[in-house]
């Protein structure tokens, strides 16, 4: 199936945040798949050697030097850098698994216009998410489904794929960690076609999260809360909308082995802050 979509595939971009990731993007970038047309690697100044291990391990590596700060700003820039009919968002720390990205254009190609990643449809996992964090995604999420008529399973993981075309019907105006929601909820409104997809979460490899429980928890429940009120007009739609969120059939191959994602496939020591290529 995969071999008749990737036939008739769109141009792809792959847009990665990352802020001191040199040691994880040998897990990473080796592991994106032929049919993306183009990655883009926005910088949120680094200190590391992240841009030069990118050029090393993807030398087509678009690099975007991001001003502001934060994830949702690092979005913005990358979005707006983007090429391709479909973009993808993909994390740095090799948390998700790149050759996933198939599965999410397969689900964009049978026509629908949102195809969001999720833990916790069936076929998905994670063995990074902590209880803690488990239990604010379930009660934000709950609390997204009650007030938005919803119904999403995993409002906080930032996984997704989408048409360029959503970028007409939604704004990404938020800087931090809640840009994810602000996404989903901001899809829905304007009437896109949302479908879940399965994905797999694995633990970060190298270094620390710059996720901050509590406090972007709490930058999540504001933008809910403001969402909710904002009383602007109705966007345009671009298609009726879907009665509800739908969940495909997992690929037999959904959960693929830890070890093969975290083989790097080239031969890459970091040292301190400087990147040497053996």
């Amino acid at each position: 199936m995969f071999m008749n979509v990737c036939q008739q595939c769109p141009s792809i971009s792959v847009v990665i945040p990352a802020r001191n990731e040199a040691s994880n993007l040998p897990y990473v970038l080796p592991h994106i798949p032929s049919i993306v047309s183009e990655v883009i690697l926005v910088d949120g100044h680094s200190t590391d050697g992240t841009v030069a291990v990118a050029q090393q391990l993807l030398p087509t590596i678009r690099i975007i030097k991001q001003t502001g700060n934060g994830k949702g700003d690092a979005v913005r820039a990358g979005v707006a850098a983007c090429t391709g009919d479909i973009i993808v968002m993909l994390d740095a720390d090799g948390s998700a698994d790149p050759r996933e990205i198939p599965r999410f254009v397969e689900v964009l190609t049978a026509g629908n216009d949102f195809a969001k990643g999720s833990r916790f449809a069936k076929g998905g996992g994670s063995l990074d998410i902590t209880f803690l964090r488990c239990v604010g995604n379930y009660g934000l999420s709950t609390l997204v489904n009650v007030l938005f008529r919803t119904n999403f399973s995993d409002l906080c993981y930032g996984y997704n794929a989408f048409w360029r075309h959503c970028l007409d019907y939604v704004e990404i105006d938020s800087d931090g960690f809640e840009v994810e929601t602000l996404i989903n909820i901001r899809i829905h409104q304007a009437c896109l076609k949302i479908v879940e997809v399965p994905s797999f979460e694995y633990k970060r490899i190298y270094g620390t999260s710059n996720l901050h429980t509590f406090k972007d928890g709490w930058r999540v429940l504001k933008t809910i809360v403001r969402e909710r009120s904002r009383n602007v007009a109705s966007p345009p739609q671009l298609r009726p909308p879907a009665t509800s969120l739908n969940s495909i059939t997992p690929i037999p191959d959904a959960a693929v082995q830890s070890s093969q994602l975290r083989s790097p496939a080239t031969s890459l020591t970091v040292t301190g802050r400087t990147p040497t290529f053996e």
